[in-house]
């Protein structure tokens, strides 16, 4: 069974952290409109998950992004530490919830990291040294997770939020991508799709079951994704966006 949990949207939404782009009035009514489709897409038969979802946390702005506060591993979920002092609260009902499930390992002070940089690909791990995450985490991850035969390797990034906001999973050989926004030398082992370049946003996406939820924003890299032979299930999270958010952002998805 594949497990997804999710957190409905804090209704001080609007009071979210934004870092790369313009900040504009979010529809708090659309936002929690367009959650419950993408929670209802991680439902369909094609996604197949059993989803725990949290109640919104009402004085934690961007809470609905539980990706930021943990990424999981077969061997265990690592809670993370988030870059903005506002998200660092998020963690503890994410570890609760991650209890019953896995064994939790915590990063601890001076590393920050938000699950939005981080990328596993098999026994690779790349963390995205951004304004959010820094190599302190690296150090602590190599050292709590080289046990298990985990690498972990920093990769820098400019003009954008998160690693996965340059550079996401499709499948275990294949990364969809903005190469703009990232060194690309340290992927070049695996099968690259590029965004379409009216679509500079469009490389995050979130493989579950035999499909790919994927934002309805980017029809000219859906249609690439497409023709590569992937089963898309779009979602719109427009207003999401507007808060630096994409589909990975909103799940932490157990398998």
């Amino acid at each position: 069974m594949t497990i997804a949990i999710t957190r409905e949207i804090s209704p001080r939404f609007n009071e979210c952290e934004i870092t790369h782009i313009e900040r504009t009035p979010i529809n708090l009514d659309i936002a929690r409109t367009q959650h419950e489709d993408y929670v209802r897409a991680l439902k369909s038969p094609g996604c197949g998950c059993d989803v725990v979802e949290l109640p919104a946390e009402a004085d934690l702005p961007d809470s609905v992004f539980v990706e930021d506060a943990a990424f999981i591993l077969p061997e265990v979920a690592v809670i993370t530490r988030p870059g903005a002092d506002s998200r660092k609260s998020e963690t503890e009902s994410i570890a609760q919830a991650l209890s019953p499930f896995k064994k939790l390992v915590y990063l601890k002070e001076p590393a920050t990291l938000d699950g939005g940089d981080v990328l596993v690909m098999g026994k690779r791990i790349f963390i995205g040294l951004s304004t959010r995450s820094n190599p302190g985490a690296i150090d602590q991850l190599n050292l709590f997770l080289g046990k298990y035969g985990y690498d972990v390797t920093g990769v820098q990034l400019h003009d954008c939020l998160h690693l996965k906001t340059a550079i996401s999973r499709v499948d275990d050989s294949t990364l969809i991508i903005n190469k703009n926004w990232l060194d690309t030398l340290h992927f070049q082992d695996f099968h690259l799709i590029e965004v379409h370049p009216d679509e500079p946003f469009a490389a995050n996406c979130l493989p579950v079951g035999d499909s790919v939820i994927y934002p309805t924003s980017f029809p000219k890299t859906c249609a690439r994704l497409e023709e590569a032979g992937y089963k898309m299930v779009r979602v719109d999270v427009s207003e999401l966006a507007k808060a630096e958010g994409a589909v990975t952002c909103c799940s932490l998805i157990i398998q």
